[in-house]
């Protein structure tokens, strides 16, 4: 016993110890060359930020190891020298809320604040807004703990008499499996009356409170971007190798193709320095918004074409190969895309087979994770991690999809070397507040095989039955939102995702 949680918790450093090393690697080969050797700051949140999400994703594989750990012990007090679970969780998503809602805030207001400023200018700027964030979130916090902070649990009073010890056990059956009185051998909870059942209340911890509140605003924009993102991750893949250039153009079309783009970028350049100077000016109302809103995504697909006509005519002594790179690139889309829309429809039979029939026709993956478990130890526990993780590449997805479409969201693409700290942080934000919800979405639709951890008594239990809160869980408001989502966004790849974006006629800024 003593052998295993050993080894559970050098496995547990070293993962850390890689995830860290993996998140310095992603933020060296995205960031944007302005930001090399500078912003120092930020690129630590980054780096610390998404070390916490992966590590929050892979602690619930980490908890049924460590339930495993005890489950066949002879003796009652093994289960005290596995790790503390509960109190990790705890601390896991106290630091991601605190980072959410306070440092990744300061650290992009830092990050955008002007230029010409001072840096002290800039910190006093950006502790402001985080102050005032801060005393909101904590009136907000105290008056719902203090007048909703309780959980509900439905409990029932049950009673059996008592009898001799019989000298043979053939009153007993499994018809009449419990001692009554009068020689009636019918259990209390079969003939218990509704008026038993009654509602112990208690009062929730703060920390368990906090989380819970952080988990519902995850679960709003997780039922959102990962309800569309479930279906544009893979979708977008293959529709993107439906519209790829078929074959090279040639010069003539070249110099014309790129002579619009170059008048088109000049056209945001305008737009950019106009805005700049609005921004100076101290306007910022909601037509300057807009307009920094359009100007974003005329930017991006700017660079969306530029990246399009380079492939299409590729240029250099090896032409060809770049060709040949390209031909390839879009063949690993369609392989990924099927493999993803495997994944994903898989993801929505799951939710409606186990969590929305009710009772489960199938615990359907549940029982996929334990068979493969019986293959070998760890095959189970890492397709349950890559099913997590499949979920927050779909948060990501729908966030950006939508944001090319909706006015009110924020585009912040990531970029192989193009990436700046501002979306660095916003996206490294959306992850954390996202996978919160993942683990409590993973924790639910994976009860069976995650059943008896810390993660369930944290995110079934208690937060099912917070006062207030219980009845989205109840009814499962979360899931048919995910899923009406994906089924929408479905129908919307069927209808659009083959046509080829039109090109934009002149831009213009509004008046």
């Amino acid at each position: 016993m003593g052998d295993f949680n050993l080894a559970l918790v050098i496995v547990a450093v070293v993962v850390c110890i890689i995830v860290f090393l993996f998140n310095v690697y992603l933020l060296i080969n995205y960031q944007h060359p302005d930001d090399v050797n500078q912003a120092y700051f930020p690129k630590f949140v980054v780096v610390f930020g998404l070390s916490i999400a992966a590590i929050s994703i892979l602690m619930l594989p980490a908890d049924v190891a460590n339930r495993e750990a005890c489950r066949h012990a002879i003796y009652n007090g093994a289960c005290n020298l596995t790790l503390p679970m509960k109190t990790l969780w705890l601390i896991i998503y106290i630091v991601d809320a605190v980072l959410v809602f306070f440092i990744i805030p300061f650290a992009m207001f830092y990050y955008e604040g002007d230029q010409d400023k001072s840096i002290g200018k800039r910190i006093k700027s950006a502790l402001c807004w985080v102050v005032t964030t801060a005393v909101v979130c904590a009136l907000i916090l105290g008056i719902l703990y203090g007048v909703v902070g309780k959980v509900d649990f439905s409990v029932r009073h049950l009673s059996s008499s008592t009898t001799s010890f019989p000298s043979s056990w053939g009153d007993f059956s499994s018809g009449q499996p419990c001692i009554g009185g009068s020689g009636v051998h019918q259990c209390s909870a079969y003939v218990a009356s509704p008026s038993s059942e009654k509602t112990w209340t208690m009062r929730a911890t703060f920390p368990e409170y906090v989380v819970a509140l952080a988990t519902i605003v995850g679960s709003v924009l997780f039922s959102i971007f990962g309800g569309v993102g479930i279906a544009c991750l893979p979708l977008g893949l293959i529709f993107s190798f439906i519209r790829r250039p078929k074959a090279v153009i040639t010069r003539s079309q070249y110099i014309k193709e790129a002579t619009e783009l170059g008048k088109k970028a000049k056209e945001l350049k305008k737009a950019a320095h106009s805005l700049h100077q609005e921004e100076r000016s101290g306007s910022k109302g909601r037509k300057f918004r807009k307009n920094v809103k359009e100007v974003e995504k005329e930017l991006f697909q700017l660079e969306e074409d530029v990246k399009l006509l380079e492939e299409m005519y590729p240029q250099g002594e090896k032409a060809e190969t770049s060709w040949a790179l390209t031909v390839i690139g879009y063949l690993a889309k369609l392989v990924l895309g099927i493999l993803g829309l495997i994944v994903s429809v898989a993801w929505v039979a799951h939710i409606i087979i186990y969590l929305l029939i009710d009772p489960p026709l199938s615990p359907f993956l549940n029982e996929v994770f334990i068979k493969l478990d019986d293959v070998w130890g760890l095959l189970g526990t890492a397709a349950f991690a890559f099913f997590c993780f499949y979920l927050l590449l779909a948060v990501i997805a729908g966030a950006m999809m939508l944001g090319l479409r909706l006015v009110f969201i924020t585009i912040h693409p990531m970029k192989w070397g193009g990436t700046l700290m501002n979306s660095f942080l916003f996206n490294v934000g959306l992850i954390l507040l996202s996978s919160i919800s993942v683990i409590q979405f993973c924790s639910t639709a994976f009860a069976y095989y995650a059943q008896a951890t810390a993660a369930q008594e944290i995110f079934g239990h208690t937060l099912e039955s917070l006062r207030g809160i219980k009845y989205l869980y109840k009814y499962n408001v979360f899931q048919i939102a995910f899923v009406v989502f994906a089924g929408l966004t479905f129908v919307y790849y069927a209808a659009f995702g083959w046509r080829r974006k039109k090109p934009s006629g002149r831009f213009q800024l509004s008046t």
